[in-house]
């Protein structure tokens, strides 16, 4: 959990919970009682996953913690098992259907953002793990998927370290994917007409603001705002994004004039990146972070909004630390998403399905 300074900024939770009102009425809105199976059959279909913390034995950081290697690979499991399977007619029915990949919204790995000499032997146990569970392409690692991460402040908060390097590396050989940023970190790629970027830890930053940032954006924004230009122009394509840290605490007014602090993300970086993409068809933003799911409608400002770009915050997927872990399957129908939530109370020893649709 990073740090918070309560001086100048909520915690997440105290955050979410005024937040739960408001985003609990807009999800009662986007709920369907209507059967989903109902529906013509997907265009394409994934998994949305995050913050998988993966974490290695301090005392022997050669060897996965426990609880971490279990939980983790028991998700693994689940995902490989759900193709094919029935939806509960209370999630709306029908069947899961075939998964063209799975995008992890970061917090990878829980260590990197420490850096003793142990911490960076955790780190690469941590990211072998994670290599060995997922692999690249559906056919190099557990994942019967192409998987599709980006970093989290766990994994890179500075934009440097293995993890850094191991993304680039991958993005070398990432199946379909069609534009990487020139630090090779950020990219984009199609599935059928929507077109998929992701944007790492932050979106930013906005060059005419120059105060410090706490975390590194490397450049994601002028990166997303080129490929939008690129790739999806005046075309109407769908449009889907994902970074790691939550939006809904940093969209307040943007000034210019203030002081850096310890904000996780920069409100006029927040705002920057509402004006590059407010006139593209968004069909959903994703994050992670916060452990918690939220879902709303984004203005640029206002998390309570009646209309604007819908805002999709998973929980965390298999995060050592607890036994509650959830995360989403998404379909695409003519460019529209369709969500349901997979969700276990035991570290996926067993898992339901959330009794919620969101149609939208």
């Amino acid at each position: 959990m990073p740090f918070i300074n309560s001086s100048s900024s909520l915690t997440r939770r105290g955050f979410l919970s005024q937040l739960s009102v408001g985003a609990m009425a807009l999800s009662a809105n986007h709920s369907s009682s209507a059967r989903a199976s109902d529906a013509a059959k997907p265009d394409f279909a994934f998994f949305l996953i995050g913050d998988t913390h993966y974490l290695a034995n301090l005392s022997k950081p050669n060897e996965m913690e426990a609880k971490s290697a279990a939980i983790c690979g028991r998700l693994v499991d689940t995902l490989n098992r759900l193709p094919g399977t029935d939806i509960p007619a209370v999630a709306g029915g029908g069947q899961v259907s075939q998964i063209e990949g799975v995008i992890h919204a970061g917090d990878v790995i829980d260590t990197g953002d420490k850096h003793g000499v142990g911490q960076i032997e955790m780190q690469r146990t941590e990211l072998a793990r994670f290599k060995e569970d997922y692999g690249l392409t559906g056919r190099d690692g557990r994942l019967k998927f192409p998987v599709f991460e980006l970093a989290g402040n766990h994994d890179s908060p500075h934009g440097e370290g293995l993890f850094i390097e191991q993304i680039k590396q991958r993005n070398k050989s990432r199946p379909g994917v069609v534009h990487v940023s020139d630090n090779g970190v950020h990219y984009s790629w199609d599935w059928g007409r929507t077109h998929f970027v992701n944007l790492g830890l932050i979106v930013g930053a906005d060059a005419n603001i120059t105060r410090k940032r706490r975390y590194a954006s490397l450049d994601s924004l002028p990166f997303l705002v080129a490929d939008l230009q690129k790739h999806v122009g005046d075309s109407g394509r769908p449009v889907v994004l994902t970074h790691h840290v939550d939006i809904a605490r940093y969209s307040v007014a943007c000034n210019p004039q203030a002081p850096a602090d310890s904000k996780e993300w920069d409100p006029c970086d927040v705002r920057a990146f509402h004006q590059a993409i407010h006139r593209y068809n968004v069909a959903g933003i994703f994050y992670g972070h916060t452990h918690a799911r939220q879902v709303f409608q984004w203005d640029g400002l206002s998390t309570q909004a009646q209309a604007g770009i819908r805002v999709f915050n998973t929980d965390n997927a298999s995060h050592f630390g607890g036994d509650t872990q959830a995360f989403f399957y998404v379909e695409s129908h003519g460019g529209k998403l369709l969500l349901r939530e997979f969700q276990t109370t035991d570290r996926w020893q067993t898992g339901f399905w959330t009794p919620k649709v969101w149609s939208l």
